[in-house]
């Protein structure tokens, strides 16, 4: 199976190269299932039920999100309502919400879906080593596909991961920094691996912002609202082919899909 995971969507402009990329994409490959980070789509921080929704009407069959996912407060009933929309699941007992999850392909194949987020200059967490244990080991039992989203701020922090969970999951992709890497690769057992999925929104832009006042904030340490950047659009991510009888990642490439603005 093909499937696609698409880095951060960063307010309205992104939602539309989601949208375009996405159609574009479906048009060269024959796509199974397709994750989306959606945890800056609204205005460039968290998520509404509406723009949520319009995510997956566009096609996309798992939401996954990160620390923003708490900004806009109407969607915390969303999370234990909507199973398609994941938080990270080591926030403590309580959280609403789920963060895994085992869902269908179009071509009829069960995977599960993990989201995770770090701790390293992030919150104090649940260990998402840990969590990640006792999540994989449960949806090994129903399927050997398992693709992990691992939101978190360090480098080391997200390979660390993708080397604990080599053999035991499909796919282990990293978000959050909105940069994307280029170090894609197979680790030992088949397990897919990028560091950073990227960013999908304003391609002229500081991770997705206008670089006006992004330079502002640094220049006067002021902690200015940001814009989302306009103008030419990016959709950054990866899609890995699958054996979905085996659960490893044969082949992986970044997308890197470049937009005009309409």
């Amino acid at each position: 199976m093909n499937v696609l995971l698409v880095g951060d969507i960063i307010g309205r402009p992104g939602r539309t190269a989601l949208r375009r990329g996405l159609a574009r994409l479906k048009r060269r490959v024959d796509l199974d299932f397709v994750v989306v980070n959606g945890e800056n789509a609204a205005a460039g921080l968290g998520l509404t039920v509406e723009i949520a929704r319009e995510i997956l009407g566009l096609g996309v069959d798992v939401i996954t999100t990160g620390n923003h996912i708490w900004s806009k407060k109407e969607i915390t009933g969303f999370l234990d309502e909507e199973p398609r929309l994941l938080r990270p699941a080591n926030y403590p007992a309580g959280a609403a919400g789920r963060g895994s999850g085992i869902y269908i392909s179009t071509n009829g194949f069960k995977l599960g879906v993990v989201n995770l987020e770090g701790r390293t200059f992030m919150h104090n967490l649940d260990c998402p080593f840990a969590k990640a244990d006792k999540l994989v080991e449960d949806l090994k039992r129903k399927t050997p596909v398992v693709l992990v989203d691992f939101h978190a701020e360090t480098t080391s922090e997200k390979m660390a991961l993708g080397y604990y969970l080599a053999g035991r999951v499909s796919l282990v992709a990293g978000t959050h920094t909105h940069v994307q890497t280029a170090d894609e690769r197979i680790l030992a057992g088949g397990t897919g691996y990028i560091t950073d999925l990227g960013m999908t929104g304003g391609f002229d832009s500081v991770i997705g912002f206008r670089p006006e006042e992004a330079i502002e904030r640094f220049l006067t340490q002021r902690p200015l609202r940001l814009e989302v950047a306009k103008g030419s659009l990016v959709l950054n991510g990866v899609i890995a082919e699958i054996d979905a009888d085996s659960g490893e990642t044969r082949h992986i490439e970044r997308v890197f899909e470049k937009i005009e603005a309409e």
